[in-house]
């Protein structure tokens, strides 16, 4: 998978060709402070080729050619968004408490 459109010359997610090294972006490059490039956690490739391959059944290269966010966005349009769960209002909380008050003894 491509990290984004414009590295799509010759290059992939690991930074191969057409790709500048980080002294030609100044010190800073890429992640804003000096000392080098964070560090961040691998991408998930297991679970997204599972999620491409095999869950929406792309073609490998169909897959390879999509970046993270179109992936993303493939699988949120197969199966929708999860929806947060609705706080709990002040009368539900007034309800709780009434029916476990703090010190009581719960049989469990």
């Amino acid at each position: 998978m491509r990290r984004h459109r414009r590295a799509a010359a010759g290059g992939d997610v690991h930074g191969g060709a057409g790709r500048q090294p980080a002294r030609a972006h100044g010190a800073n490059w890429p992640f804003g402070h000096r000392g080098g490039v964070a560090h961040r956690e691998p991408f998930p490739w297991a679970p997204a080729m599972e999620a491409g391959l095999g869950i929406l059944r792309l073609r490998p290269g169909d897959f390879w050619a999509m970046t993270p966010r179109e992936l993303d966005a493939a699988l949120r349009g197969a199966f929708g968004t999860r929806k947060a769960a609705t706080p709990p209002t002040r009368g539900d909380l007034a309800e709780l408490m009434k029916r476990y008050p703090d010190g009581a003894q719960h049989a469990g």
